[in-house]
């Protein structure tokens, strides 16, 4: 049984390491699965619990952390107390803290069958991403009200949850505005949707590109997953009133909340992270489940994958996630069948 782990919190590249353990996985409790993951995603979140961060547990001496939320795999043994899962069966879990690992025990009620119409990289990136997308829209739709829907900005608009949003904005007619860093990025955003204006960070005027793309009316909500050094520009172009939705933190350094004039422009800042998703009731819970369902069957093309690495090659992964301009997600993967030969993925 392979483990990707690390002892101390620091550069994912520096601190992680393969552990091979001859002993057996562990047995599914009442109410548990246990899944030999065949894929899992490398996300910013997974390497920023790595790292550390601000308003994450730091890691305590000698503790020993796999990373990983998400990933595919099949049922190998099902625990007490558990109603419509089978050995053999494919399923995608979330949350399963350590997926960077042949083998994770998780409640039953966090795995999805996967349909078999849905390939495994497809199945891999089943739910963080999709359900991210119907928060991020839940936290819109407060923000907005019943006024004039938009205009929005988001930035980060070609990683894989930006896609998402956009497809989501020309479906529902959202006045979105997306905002990426290289002209290459913007091409391919323009070719991917183009009926939504492009705006690159790297041109000096941005700024104006944005008021003009919104015919001079002040944003009434920005999604943002890049944090400073974006954060004071992006409310200098909010209306008074006017909600910044943060959900990551892809920027270096740090904006205080004393600096932005929260108060004496009416501003909502409000944090969203998939963690909460969990919270929310059980009929909710399905609805998302369901909705990342048809988006698997029906666009697979939205869950794009950069790469693929062996759990053993871990390091490269990593590396390969933070290249500029990287589009797509980096995938973990195991052989299918432990023993043999790494095969391809499905």
């Amino acid at each position: 049984m392979r483990t990707v782990v690390h002892t101390r919190q620091g550069n994912p590249a520096d601190v992680l390491t393969l552990r091979e353990d001859p002993d057996p996985p562990p047995r599914p409790g009442t109410g548990q699965v246990l899944v030999r993951l065949l894929v899992r995603p490398v996300h910013p979140g997974d390497l920023a619990g790595v790292e550390g961060m601000p308003g994450l547990a730091e890691q305590r001496p000698g503790e020993v952390r796999t990373p990983g939320v998400e990933g595919m795999g099949v049922i190998e043994g099902v625990g007490p107390d558990v109603r419509g899962l089978r050995p053999g069966q494919r399923v995608a879990v979330f949350p399963a803290p350590g997926t960077w690992a042949d083998f994770v025990v998780v409640a039953a009620e966090r795995a999805v069958p996967v349909p078999d119409g849905v390939g495994d990289e497809t199945a891999a990136l089943l739910l963080v991403n999709p359900l991210t997308l119907r928060m991020l829209y839940r936290a819109l739709e407060n923000a907005l009200g019943e006024q004039d829907k938009g205009p929005v900005l988001q930035t980060a608009a070609g990683s894989s949850i930006g896609r998402l949003v956009s497809a989501a904005a020309v479906r529902h007619g959202l006045p979105l505005v997306n905002l990426v860093r290289s002209a290459s990025g913007a091409q391919r955003m323009r070719e991917a949707y183009p009926t939504l204006p492009v705006v690159t960070t790297s041109d000096g005027d941005w700024r104006e590109q944005v008021r003009r793309h919104t015919g001079g009316r002040p944003l009434q909500a920005v999604l943002d997953c890049v944090g400073h050094p974006l954060t004071q520009d992006l409310v200098t172009l909010l209306a008074d009133g006017g909600t910044l939705i943060t959900y990551g933190r892809l920027g270096s350094g740090t904006t205080a909340l004393e600096e932005l004039p929260v108060v004496q422009r009416g501003l909502t800042v409000q944090g969203v992270t998939v963690w909460h998703w969990t919270r929310r009731g059980p009929e909710e819970r399905a609805e998302d489940v369901a909705f990342a369902l048809d988006l698997a069957r029906n666009t697979p093309e939205l869950f794009e994958v950069a790469a693929r690495y062996d759990l053993a090659d871990v390091k490269a992964a990593v590396e390969h996630v933070r290249r500029p301009g990287k589009s797509g997600t980096v995938l973990l993967t195991s052989p299918r069948s432990t023993g043999a030969g790494q095969e391809a993925v499905r």
